[in-house]
């Protein structure tokens, strides 16, 4: 019988066992929640949304694209160019959208850093960069010869004319009484 059959196969069945509950007590916390404010925020790569990066700290992300046999690459470019929110053929708002490479090519310093075996030849690149083009950013990205894609990058230097950076809490909307969406400061 039809009906029996569609009866049966629209029945809901038991719950058997509930799942265990699992919380980190964050989601009941509203101030440790933020909202991203989607418009005027730029940003670049990896680590971008933190204040400039120490020698050692790039450092050590080099040696982490080195420990992952990435070779690395130092660009820059200059500010009018580097945030690609007025071209591209998708019309995406690439201020929002660090990693997406819709005609978003910075200019090589250089060949990419094959046989690197040191984080200081990387920072000496850099050194030799930022003086060559003080008003430039540069970031250093790593390279995956055999996938033949770019893995990871992050900015190595900000002019000293920039002022789009912000820190994590002024880039947050809303009017929380801990700043911004929450998140725990001065928004």
């Amino acid at each position: 019988n039809t009906s029996t059959t569609m009866a049966a196969l629209s029945a809901v069945a038991p719950v058997l066992n509930k799942a265990p509950v699992v919380s980190t007590g964050k989601a009941a916390n509203t101030n440790s929640m933020m909202v991203w404010q989607p418009h005027g925020n730029k940003f670049f790569e990896t680590f971008s949304l933190l204040p400039p990066l120490s020698d050692q700290e790039i450092a050590r992300q080099v040696q982490y694209l080195l420990n992952n046999g990435w070779t690395p690459c130092i660009e820059f470019e200059s500010a009018e160019k580097a945030y690609c929110d007025s071209h591209g053929w998708t019309g995406i708002d690439y201020n929002v959208n660090a990693g997406y490479y819709d005609n978003r090519y910075w200019v090589m310093w250089k060949l990419p850093m094959y046989g690197c075996t040191n984080p200081e030849e990387v920072l000496q690149e850099v050194r030799a960069c930022t003086r060559a083009f003080p008003e430039c950013f540069i970031r250093v990205a790593g390279f995956d010869n055999i996938k033949q894609v770019q893995c990871s990058s992050f900015l190595a230097h900000r002019p000293t004319n920039d002022r789009t950076f912000a820190a994590v809490n002024a880039r947050q909307a809303g009017d929380s009484p801990m700043g911004g969406g929450g998140g725990g400061g001065g928004g």
